[in-house]
């Protein structure tokens, strides 16, 4: 999906980036990616405990977006893994001035990991 495809409800720029990351779930699936998960099962064991309907939507949205690519893993049974686009990887930025902020007005949040959002997502051959 390119950004022609997409029907902005308005031209803003926070509003148009929230009806597509906004939501509860999508930027810390994008963080597990970052931090190198890739496959369904993966995101389940998160500590948020995403429903599995609610991750499928999400995941779907997410490629339909352009922010992660489906890749088939395994043929029999079929089984796919998500991996960030450049586009999704750019939001490591976001999530560290996110988690920044979390850190400065909760102090009960857990502390940004060195080099947080400078990594590459592990991607797996």
């Amino acid at each position: 999906m390119n950004s022609q495809d997409y029907a902005h409800r308005s031209s803003c720029p926070i509003a148009t980036s929230l009806d597509i990351i906004g939501d509860k779930w999508t930027l810390v699936i994008v963080r597990d990616m970052l931090n190198g998960k890739s496959r369904f099962n993966q995101f389940l064991e998160s500590p948020e405990r995403i429903t599995t309907t609610v991750l499928t939507k999400r995941l779907g949205a997410m490629v339909r977006h352009g922010l992660a690519t489906k890749q088939p893993y395994q043929m029999h049974p079929p089984r796919h893994q998500y991996v960030l686009t450049d586009k999704g990887v750019s939001l490591g930025k976001v999530l560290l001035q996110i988690c920044r902020w979390g850190n400065d007005h909760y102090p009960m949040t857990w502390e940004v990991p060195d080099g947080f959002g400078k990594q590459e997502p592990s991607k797996i051959e």
